[in-house]
């Protein structure tokens, strides 16, 4: 899950850089993102959240952002910082807080596209953790973020990733389980699921993203429900 904050003085801004957000996810089938919304800069310092990506304006008040980024920096904090100004002048202060990037208002899609695909590649080496899959003389390395669920058939386990693709290797169920973070919830004998994608839950099936469903036992539904509540909290969004 990537924790992203907008912090904008201007709300038609920060709608904007949600729309653009938004559009992006959609377009590389992300879905696992929640953005959350400040005003001014104390409100952003003030907040318990660690985020992943922050959009910071500099010409804020009474606290511009420049000022924010420093006291960020100075309480050890490691967020990607991407400055919104009109102003190219201030890009080399954007360096004295080790800034990631930064965007000219108003916002150019195809230089806030090419921006987030070098956020997305930096966070998933930052975060991504991956187990090994042994197929037969080879092995592939897959990403627990990009698994979306597991099901065992048989004597195989077939993993399901966001993209679509699907793994098939020869394993039991309860060693994969092993192997995995807290993430995955086992919501039946046969299924695996990455509670980051999780959509709800009803009539014995696990909602997901792109319409899929996935069944949960009757006995699991009500730890799968404590199980998605704790999980969220965790993720403090």
């Amino acid at each position: 899950m990537m924790k992203i904050a907008i912090c904008d003085d201007e709300p038609f801004m920060v709608k904007e850089i949600s729309a653009h957000l938004s559009r992006y996810m959609k377009e590389k089938h992300i879905d696992s993102y929640c953005i959350n919304h400040f005003f001014d800069g104390s409100s952003l310092l003030e907040s318990r959240h660690n985020f992943d990506l922050i959009f910071l304006d500099i010409q804020m008040a009474p606290s511009d952002g420049m000022k924010t980024a420093r006291e960020l920096r100075r309480r050890g904090n490691h967020s990607l910082l991407i400055f919104i100004t009109v102003l190219k002048e201030w890009v080399f202060d954007a360096f004295e807080v080790e800034a990631y990037d930064y965007l000219l208002k108003p916002l150019d899609g195809n230089h806030f596209s090419r921006t987030m695909d070098r956020v997305i590649k930096f966070w998933e080496r930052r975060t991504g953790k991956n187990i090994i899959i042994q197929r037969g003389t080879s092995c592939e390395i897959v990403l627990l973020s990009d698994i979306v669920y597991c099901e065992v058939q048989g004597r195989k386990i077939y993993i399901h990733q966001k993209d679509e693709t699907v793994i098939d290797y020869y394993d039991k169920l309860e060693d994969l389980e092993r192997r995995v973070d807290g993430r995955f919830f086992k919501c039946h004998r046969s299924y695996l699921v990455n509670l980051d994608y999780v959509r709800g839950c009803n009539a014995g099936q696990v909602m997901l993203p792109q319409g899929n469903r996935i069944p949960v036992s009757r006995l699991r539904e009500r730890d799968l429900l404590q199980a998605l509540l704790h999980h969220m909290k965790m993720r403090g969004c």
